[in-house]
């Protein structure tokens, strides 16, 4: 039963990945937290771990599909890698305190995140398209650095919300429209998880290898086929599908979770 809930949570992991740039984070953690009483500090290093393959793979489908600012993309790459090293730290110590409380925490983001999805759905910028070649402002690109960096430090501390938070940045701040913005955030977020996978372990994080490979291996097959699939799907129709599916694994896991397994 443990081993079908791994994949369950992997392929999840992987669709909201590739179909909108969430970290895998926001299904991996309330699935091991809630279900599989995982400590919150060892689950968060999993699901990054599985965030790095699946938004690597992801943000390689985007490029081929010309949906990807390498330019912009690195410079906001930089200040997140430095907060991702600083939030990796600040979960250890949280950890130390609460030892669910991340989990707890992603479970009710994933909530709201979901609710935000439907209510109030991210359909893109005002630019058709953004060339890797085009100047952005310098007030707009050092604002985006700034909080690349903070968005590094939720990461790194939570494993969950990186994603949508970078994606607001791309879509709000920069003006990409949504598929470049998605594609742009995944290969972002590519960095960040590798930095904070690193600085989990380097903190004494645990890994069960078995365990740990089935999530990864499921959550990158899902990631590839959403990618695929969101670079020709309508953009309203992710939104919707991606939020309630946020809101119902979140739900089941916190009520499970809370009456004990």
């Amino acid at each position: 039963m443990l081993y079908l809930i791994y994949v369950i949570a992997g392929l999840g992991a992987g669709i909201v990945t590739g179909l909108a740039g969430l970290s895998a984070a926001v299904v991996i953690t309330p699935f091991l937290v809630g279900i599989c009483n995982w400590h919150g500090y060892e689950a968060v290093t999993v699901a990054l771990a599985a965030d790095v393959l699946a938004s690597l793979l992801s943000s390689y489908t985007y490029y081929k599909n010309g949906n990807i600012d390498i330019k912009c993309g690195a410079a906001v790459a930089l200040t997140a890698f430095s907060g991702s090293v600083s939030g990796s730290y600040l979960g250890y110590l949280f950890s130390l305190t609460s030892e669910n409380g991340l989990g707890y925490l992603v479970m009710i983001l994933n909530i709201f995140l979901g609710l935000k999805f439907i209510l109030k759905p991210v359909t893109g910028g005002t630019r058709e398209h953004v060339s890797a070649k085009s100047t952005i402002k310098n007030k707009k690109t050092l604002l985006a650095m700034i909080l690349g960096f903070l968005i590094g430090i939720e990461c790194g501390f939570m494993g969950s919300g990186g994603g949508i938070l970078m994606l607001s940045v791309f879509t709000l701040v920069l003006g990409y429209n949504l598929k470049i913005a998605v594609g742009t955030s995944t290969m972002v977020m590519t960095l960040v998880a590798l930095t904070g996978t690193v600085s989990h372990f380097a903190l004494g994080a645990n890994f069960e290898l078995i365990s740990g490979l089935i999530i990864i291996v499921t959550c990158l097959s899902g990631a590839v086929v959403s990618a695929r699939y969101a670079n020709r799907c309508n953009i309203k129709k992710l939104n919707y599908i991606v939020g309630v599916s946020l809101i119902l694994l979140s739900t089941i896991s916190l009520v499970f979770n809370l009456s004990g397994g």
